[in-house]
């Protein structure tokens, strides 16, 4: 409950849809929809855990996908339920990412996991949500895991704000390896690539691809926003050619990880 009521006063308090209708939030939308319709099948069905205000829900209910949705703060199911069009074949569910025991085995092709992780602390609630997005997922299917980069908090955060010198932050980044620590007042959990494969190593699942969803847009907002549609088309394709590049993904401020239930 203590990470709900801090969860709860953020997201009371910020616009999740700007950010990602922004111009500088554009790549991260673009990037996940981009792999998700890589493996979008027609009749395929969709749930998206932790929707949010339902930006990606929506965005595949108008494209004629049965999309469900569970999501866990009021505020933005309220928000989700007034975008909602007649004809889009969608619902939503309060509900916790750990906990989908009203959802049966195998129901869904896609299976988004788009929020969640960023809020859940210990190992013990990270694997219960990884494992009920696996179960409620079909054999073969494909499930889409969003984490917050360490290195990119650091490096924006620590460094370009000059934050390191001053607590919160000073006791929770490590001075040696610069692992950052967090809790629910924290709001956002850190991942670096090994936490990631560590927390996978033992479920049932292939990766197929491992993304830097925003890669060095959110390093450079201002000149981003600032981009005519010209240069901000190629800064796109840029963005696409290297945002799986093994040598530079790590320091995205948001991960995709991208995996198939065997």
């Amino acid at each position: 409950m203590e990470t709900e009521s801090y969860l709860k006063a953020y997201y009371e308090n910020y616009d999740e849809d700007g950010r990602l209708t922004s111009k500088h939030g554009t790549p991260e939308f673009l990037t996940t929809v981009r792999y998700t319709e890589k493996y979008l099948k027609e009749n395929d069905r969709i749930i998206e855990i932790g929707a949010g205000t339902g930006r990606y829900s929506h965005y595949f209910a108008r494209k004629g996908y049965r999309v469900d949705a569970v999501e866990l703060i009021d505020h933005n199911i309220e928000a989700f339920k007034r975008k909602t069009a007649e004809n889009e074949n969608i619902t939503i569910t309060k509900g916790n990412a750990t906990n989908l025991s009203h959802i049966a085995d195998g129901t869904y092709d896609i299976t988004l996991l788009l929020g969640p992780m960023y809020h859940l602390f210990t190992r013990e609630e990270q694997e219960k949500a990884i494992s009920e997005a696996i179960r409620i997922t079909k054999g073969g299917g494909i499930i889409f895991a969003a984490y917050c980069g360490n290195d990119a908090t650091i490096v924006q955060f620590c460094f370009e704000k000059g934050m390191i010198k001053n607590e919160p932050y000073k006791s929770l980044v490590d001075p040696v390896t610069f692992k950052a620590g967090s809790s629910p007042k924290e709001l956002f959990e850190l991942y670096r690539k090994e936490d990631i494969d560590a927390l996978m190593k033992s479920f049932p699942v292939k990766r197929l691809h491992y993304v830097g969803a925003d890669m060095y847009t959110n390093y450079m907002r201002d000149c981003v926003d600032s981009m005519d549609d010209e240069l901000f088309e190629t800064y796109l394709k840029y963005h696409f050619s290297v945002c799986e590049r093994e040598d530079m993904v790590g320091i995205s401020h948001h991960i995709l990880d991208i995996f198939q239930k065997e």
